[in-house]
């Protein structure tokens, strides 16, 4: 038996980048010597087993082939005679397709665990297993295809996307580009599952510069089928005298890099990537030509989020985002009434820290210009100081004499609404 740490742990040391996770394969055994030693199985369609005391996955040795189009199956083959190169051989990229060997009960020693991360040692020790090229395309700053098995996982076309976001100065490699973009027009990116869809695009939206993963998208043609609606933005023109990049495609990729750069969470930038949809055209038979931009963007906002099955706390928030950015962004001309209007439908009253990642979207769509990254931007200090006034307001005390006078409910609502506009008409004139 021999065990082996590979793939993003190996890549990631390699680069001199903090190691999150360990992942370990297990080469010439069988899953009664593993459980033998103590591992718990925990595979379903694999042999995984968790390490007793790290409780870290080992899987066994395997090859994988494709048995059906798209993700819907694979062929496993799981035993003591795969080898470590088999093994690699079946991964994405070469520079997940490297080994370095390791002692299983090291592995779980603190004082083994730090050898086994420091690459001088694995080179000395002549450790590193390294069939397919990955050190030297790491060295060139290159994401290539393994072998051209590749092909058989349309997932990870979104895969090599994310990476080039989470590696903004890497490559893809003109082979593997030309191979995504067979697989692409062969049609296999349309079986994908929706849920590996939206697992691999929210990773990939969390990444340093996620503008990356959708020119890569763009480049193999996979985003016109897996986000038709957000492809079609690219060659729409802009106001000029408001987004000098003219291009609402590009002002996007701008958006969502600003949000990356101000550490947003996914919400939020999942918001600066659909907040223009309404912008692009769409087919009649779609969507009614009559509606304004913001509810087209709206209602193309709703299709994506269920076709893809985005949780409810992203939706909701993008979906106020698409719909009010633009009077988010003239706040600042907007009367006490207007305001109050602008704040009761963003539900600022029942959701403050959500409209807060709303303020926070409108500022990267703002900031994400060209030219204006260093912009500030004061209608987030305005809208909130006007939030803050006409929340000091004693609605309780309100209501209670609405009550006392015999108002009905909507009579209620109607004079605490009014009251919300005074107190902010009084914040305004301070």
């Amino acid at each position: 038996m021999q065990i082996y740490m590979v793939g993003g742990a190996v890549r990631d040391a390699l680069l001199g980048l903090p190691v999150q996770d360990h992942d370990w394969v297990v080469v010439g055994a069988t899953p009664q010597a593993l459980i033998a030693q103590g591992f718990l199985p925990v595979g379903k369609d694999f042999p995984v087993f968790l390490h007793p005391q790290t409780k870290e996955e080992y899987a066994l040795a395997r090859t994988e082939r494709n048995t059906a189009p798209g993700y819907h199956g694979f062929a496993i083959h799981a035993g003591p005679a795969v080898t470590l190169e088999e093994d690699l051989a079946r991964r994405d990229l070469t520079i997940n397709a490297i080994a370095v060997h390791a002692d299983c009960a090291g592995s779980a020693d603190p004082v083994a665990r730090q050898r086994s991360l420091d690459p001088q040692l694995w080179r000395s020790d002549g450790a590193l297993v390294d069939p397919f090229g990955g050190q030297q395309d790491l060295a060139n700053k290159v994401l290539r295809h393994v072998t051209p098995a590749f092909r058989e996982d349309p997932v990870r076309i979104l895969r090599v996307a994310r990476l080039a976001a989470r590696f903004a100065d890497f490559t893809v490699a003109p082979q593997t580009m030309d191979l995504m973009r067979d697989m692409v027009q062969g049609g296999e990116v349309d079986h994908l599952v929706a849920e590996r869809v939206w697992q691999e695009l929210a990773r990939g939206l969390l990444e340093q510069r996620p503008s990356r993963m959708f020119e890569v998208l763009r480049e193999c043609g996979a985003l016109a089928h897996l986000l038709p609606e957000l492809d079609r933005l690219w060659g729409v023109p802009q106001r000029a005298d408001y987004h000098p990049e003219i291009d609402t495609g590009i002002h996007l990729m701008l958006v969502l890099d600003m949000s990356a750069r101000l550490q947003a969470a996914l919400p939020v930038r999942l918001a600066c990537l659909l907040h223009d949809l309404g912008k692009g055209s769409t087919p009649a038979h779609l969507l009614p030509r009559h509606l304004g931009h913001e509810e087209r963007g709206a209602r193309l906002l709703q299709d994506i989020c269920q076709r893809l099955r985005i949780p409810t706390e992203c939706r909701e928030l993008a979906d106020v985002v698409a719909r009010e950015h633009g009077n988010i962004h003239r706040s600042a001309d907007l009367s006490a009434p207007a305001l109050v209007r602008l704040l009761e439908r963003c539900d600022a009253f029942r959701k403050p820290q959500r409209f807060a990642q709303v303020l926070l979207a409108c500022e990267c769509d703002a900031r994400g210009r060209l030219g204006h990254a260093e912009s500030p931007y004061p209608q987030g200090a305005h809208l909130l100081a006007a939030l803050s006034a006409a929340q000091a307001l004693a609605t309780h005390a309100v209501a209670e004499q609405a009550v006392a006078d015999g108002a009905s409910g909507k009579a209620i609502g109607a004079l605490i609404h009014q009251a919300r506009v005074e107190a902010v008409r009084a914040h305004l004139g301070s």
